[in-house]
């Protein structure tokens, strides 16, 4: 037992001091400071290994330079002022008057090319008494094991509220997955029509698969996680918050907003919301979907991508796409 708890110590140390070099490496500027930082950090591990005598109290001691590195990081604040891409130039916000809401900066998107396009923010008013339910889209760009979800609140005759948790952009930045996992990206709650959110993703990135599914989210349920969304989509005006890769992404993001709602349970943590292009099997397993077919079979009549590019811009763009769908009717 004290030889396994020297590995696991070791290991966890090891562990922790790649994160520590790659927080730093990642994370801290200017470069100057970056390289101070860790010619520090070494400096500090190898007095720790030659001065310390004992390997368990080497192991222990060896934590203090990876906790204050994390000290450190932890109090990086994420800003709203930075020089954001067009698309994510606005912050949406929402008004709430009883059972009408007003939501401000909704985005919808004039594109003639993924990156050649025209924002424009726009105000629009919904009435809580018309939400029937949430539908759900996945999106995937590559592997199957990792997707984006979208949610959708369906107003009936009101339309359709689109709402999508990303990363906030600045102008000549890209998403990469490693640096998802440190403070290099702000999150975004995207409030838009779904002719931006969903033909983006359907009828002009090249290589991505979009899917829909109908919820079982009553009425009820989905006034509830809506009501979260804007008010967290509210905080973030004027408290920004980091993306996280695995903590707060468009995932957990959904897991937070059902999460405590009254008449349902939160359903286990399970690996599939981490690798989340599993997440639309393991929303079937859980009954949260429409549909009493086998998931291959309920998934494979949910891919929308051919039916989109039809659609394109037609007014009716967000019926055309769900007609005779499982869930949706005729």
């Amino acid at each position: 037992m004290r030889f396994v708890g020297l590995v696991l110590i070791w290991t966890l140390l090891l562990v922790s001091c790649l994160w520590a070099v790659a927080a730093i490496a990642i994370d801290m500027s200017p470069i100057p400071w970056r390289i101070g930082a860790l010619g520090i950090l070494a400096i500090a591990e190898m007095f720790i290994l030659w001065r310390v005598r004992g390997a368990w109290r080497k192991g222990l001691i060896g934590f203090l330079p990876f906790v204050l590195v994390l000290a450190w990081w932890l109090s990086l604040a994420p800003s709203n002022n930075r020089p954001w891409q067009a698309d994510v130039a606005e912050l949406p916000s929402a008004e709430i008057d009883g059972d009408k809401i007003t939501i401000h900066n909704l985005r919808n998107v004039d594109y003639r090319t993924e990156l050649d396009y025209t924002p424009h923010w726009e105000t629009r008013s919904y009435n809580l008494k018309d939400l029937r339910g949430i539908d759900l889209f996945i999106t995937y760009w590559g592997s199957p094991w990792i997707a984006h979800p979208i949610l959708s609140f369906d107003f009936g005759q009101g339309g359709h509220l689109a709402i999508s948790v990303e990363t906030r952009k600045e102008v000549g930045e890209e998403y990469s997955a490693l640096l998802g996992f440190f403070r290099q990206y702000e999150l975004v709650y995207v409030l838009a029509d779904e002719r931006d959110l969903i033909r983006l993703r359907t009828n002009y990135r090249v290589g991505e698969t979009v899917y829909l599914y109908r919820t079982v989210a009553t009425p009820e349920t989905a006034r509830a996680v809506l009501l979260g969304y804007l008010q967290t989509a509210n905080q973030m005006v004027e408290q920004p918050v980091w993306y996280n890769a695995i903590t707060s992404n468009c995932t957990t993001g959904i897991r937070i907003h059902t999460v405590g709602i009254e008449g349902t349970t939160a359903a286990p943590w399970n690996w599939r919301l981490l690798l989340n292009g599993k997440a639309d099997e393991y929303a079937y397993e859980k009954g949260r979907l429409v549909g009493d077919l086998p998931f291959d079979a309920l998934k494979q009549q949910a891919a929308i991508n051919d039916v989109a590019r039809t659609a394109n811009d037609a007014p009716d763009f967000s019926e055309i796409i769900r007609r005779n769908r499982v869930g949706f009717g005729p």
